[in-house]
């Protein structure tokens, strides 16, 4: 089964610096990269309140540690986890690529999860932090309350909107 490491992005603060959840995110898709050498890594993020993409924070910090850029791809448009998907899932398939690595905080995973399930492919956690560890006191606490709003929402719509999404991932 090949696979392909999907990190997902977070904020990228004032002066191009990676947030704490986008740097632990680039640290499991550095973990993951050791454990699946021959695997592309996927780096999902558009341009948020501050420039350069996620995508392109991640990648810098990916070449900085030596990862080779031929295993490095950028998707530097998508603006939300349920776009973050599709497009990995779009890059997968074109590449024949069946199962997902999903490099995330550990509330997250659940949601990336089920929309990459919802799109027909398989996904598992990559390497994650025990709850809430390396975050801020309460932090966690919000993050899970947002997951617990967001799950649903992001369920729905890609029930509602399968089919389009499906179709969208398998176009070249």
């Amino acid at each position: 089964m090949s696979v392909a490491i999907v990190i997902l992005g977070a904020a990228v603060w004032p002066g191009g610096a990676a947030s704490p959840a986008l740097a632990r995110r680039i640290g499991y898709g550095l973990e993951a990269a050791g454990r699946w050498p021959d695997a592309p890594i996927f780096c999902s993020g558009g341009v948020g309140d501050h420039p350069p993409s996620e995508a392109a924070v991640m990648a810098a910090h990916l070449g900085r540690c030596g990862i080779a850029s031929e295993r490095i791809v950028l998707d530097e448009d998508s603006r939300d986890t349920l776009e973050n998907v599709v497009a990995a899932a779009t890059f997968m398939r074109r590449s024949g690529l069946s199962r997902a690595v999903v490099c995330t905080d550990a509330y997250h995973v659940p949601r990336a999860r089920m929309i990459f399930g919802q799109l027909g492919l398989e996904a598992e956690a990559g390497p994650v932090m025990p709850a809430g560890r390396g975050m801020a006191p309460g932090e966690w606490r919000r993050m899970v309350a947002r997951e617990r709003l967001a799950y649903p929402y992001d369920f729905a719509v890609t029930w509602l909107r399968r089919r389009e999404l499906l179709e969208a991932t398998k176009r070249t």
